[in-house]
């Protein structure tokens, strides 16, 4: 009970963490000259398909932010394995990873399960890829932070706007959003439908995001917009793509983007 266990590490994401490095210097490498972006990024909406296909755009998005206040990451995404009723926070002391452990903020973690209802520990939840696949991109970017993850299933977004809305009021709290878009299209569908949920996104238009959007992490995108908006935040997309790029398969694709918020 005293670590939350990798279970995509190998698959999804290398085991070795010299591997993870490498893969994230050649991301960089192939990077054009840093975007300004005129805001210091508060929270970003990051894939979390395999580095293979996914990686490029979300380390895109991770190489733009201003970690040296942030001390603690907040981790939010979609249950794929298990039905879970509302949410769990993540009550372990540490998270296992190839690059070695992170400690997990307990008292934060504690503090809201307390303070929302939706809210529980359910540790079937936390063999998650979701959540997962971000933690080798803190670790790369993030110094001496601690990490809060949460893991939701069948809860309205509106539940976790408050929880995202206390993260963003926090300058040192840095909020992570995980999710794809859309799933098994032809790569011109997949553009016709990914090009609703990008601008919706960057507009944090919520009216936007019910019109044909699809991503499977739909409901934190949901929160993090709404409580972006409501502090007067600004977005930005930094990175769109398919699984095309890798695979040149125009068949059945599946969308990424990431975006930074702030």
């Amino acid at each position: 009970m005293n670590e939350r266990q990798m279970s995509v590490a190998g698959t999804f994401y290398p085991a070795q963490c010299d591997e993870i490095n490498r893969y994230i210097d050649t991301f960089n490498e192939a990077l054009d000259v840093k975007t300004d972006l005129g805001f210091t990024p508060r929270a970003i909406i990051s894939p979390h398909a395999g580095y293979v296909y996914s990686g490029f755009t979300a380390n895109a998005a991770y190489a733009l932010i201003d970690t040296a206040k942030i001390k603690r990451v907040l981790v939010i995404g979609p249950s794929h394995r298990v039905y879970l009723r509302g949410a769990s926070v993540a009550l372990y002391e540490n998270y296992a990873s190839p690059c070695g452990e992170l400690k997990i903020d307990q008292a934060y973690s504690k503090a809201l399960i307390d303070r929302y209802d939706a809210l529980t520990f359910e540790p079937s939840a936390h063999s998650e890829h979701s959540t997962e696949t971000q933690v080798p991109f803190i670790q790369h970017y993030f110094a001496d932070v601690s990490l809060v993850e949460i893991v939701y299933g069948d809860i309205d977004y509106r539940e976790l706007v408050p929880v995202v809305e206390d993260a963003l009021r926090d300058e040192q709290t840095f909020v992570v959003i995980s999710t794809d878009l859309s799933h098994f299209y032809s790569l011109e569908e997949a553009n016709r439908l990914d090009s609703v949920c990008l601008k919706a996104v960057v507009e944090m238009d919520l009216d936007g995001l019910n019109a044909g959007c699809e991503a499977c992490g739909m409901i934190g995108v949901k929160a993090v917009t709404t409580a972006a908006k409501s502090a007067g935040m600004q977005s930005r997309l930094i990175d769109y793509r398919t699984s095309y790029d890798a695979s040149s398969d125009a068949d059945s694709v599946v969308g990424y983007m990431s975006v930074l918020l702030g």
